[in-house]
This record gives C-alpha cells, sequence and structure tokens, in this order.
C-alpha cells in the first residue's frame, strides 16, 4: 500500500492517512473501537510523535499527567461538568456506570470473567484471556458486579 490509505485491522481499529511501503508512514490517526483515537506522523511504520485522545475528549500527557492522581481524584466527566451533591456518588468516568455482569469484573476495556479468565469486550466479543499478573491486578482493583458486606456486621 501507498500514498493515502484507510486500513481496517482485525480488531476493528481503523488507520486513516498516510503509508509507505505497506507501512504507516507521515501522518495518520488510529481510530479504535472504544471511541479514542491516536493521531501521530508516523515513519516506516513507529511512531514518531503523537497524541492520544480518549473518546470522552480528554488528551493524554506523557509530561505533567494529572488526571485521577494522588491530589485530584475526579473523573474527567467530573472535571468538564462539575462535582454531584453530597451523597450521590460517580463510580466511573461514565455516570450512569455500566451494569457489570454478575460474578464479573469491568476491567476498563470489556468485563472480565474469572471463572473462565476471559475479558470480553462491552459488546460481549472475546478480548483475550487474562494472564496470572492481569487476574490479580483486576481482582484486586477493579469494580465487580455484585454486593459485599464489608466492615462490621452485626450477629441477624
Amino acid at each position: 500500500m501507498e500514498g493515502d490509505a484507510e486500513y481496517i485491522l482485525p480488531t476493528e481499529t481503523k488507520y486513516v492517512g498516510e503509508m509507505k511501503d505497506g507501512m504507516f508512514h507521515g501522518q495518520g490517526t488510529l481510530y479504535f473501537p472504544s471511541g479514542s483515537r491516536f493521531d501521530a506522523i508516523w515513519e516506516k511504520g513507529l511512531v514518531v510523535k503523537g497524541t492520544y485522545t480518549f473518546s470522552d475528549g480528554l488528551q493524554y500527557e506523557a509530561e505533567h499527567w494529572h488526571y485521577c492522581d494522588s491530589c485530584d481524584r475526579r473523573f474527567y466527566t467530573e472535571i468538564c461538568h462539575g462535582l454531584k451533591p453530597a451523597g450521590i456518588s460517580q463510580l466511573t468516568n461514565m455516570d450512569p456506570p455500566r451494569k457489570i455482569p454478575e460474578g464479573c469484573y469491568d476491567c476498563g476495556d470489556g468485563f472480565y470473567n474469572p471463572a473462565t479468565r476471559i475479558i470480553k469486550d462491552y459488546r460481549n466479543r472475546f478480548l483475550r484471556n487474562a494472564d496470572d499478573d492481569e487476574h490479580e491486578w483486576i481482582i484486586r482493583t477493579c469494580r465487580k458486579g455484585w454486593d459485599e458486606i464489608v466492615g462490621h456486621r452485626p450477629k441477624l
């Protein structure tokens, strides 16, 4: 492929831009199924310079990244539109949050079933199998699709 091109990868990620010798070369954009995008200048298939923009419009900055860090835990939608009134929690950047299937976790790009160790996207299509490290990280940090009682529980 040579010149201006539009190429769809098996993951449904779409590249629109310049190509040379079958590689990304020049200006081009990767459009991801999640709605995010990566605008870049490419040289022989490698990124020279690029900007990643999340589906909600937040741009990633490699230097001085302050989104959802220890100093400011607000979601991007809260930064743009303000906080909710006291007593109404916002659990994710998406409000209302996705409903998580029973027994599964929301790992950011899909739902994870720990019984099968399979991650499927939000449209129920296979994404990947989780290795041990990803499994442990998901169990430790991601929202789950069921409630648990934590803390003191009086005898009923």
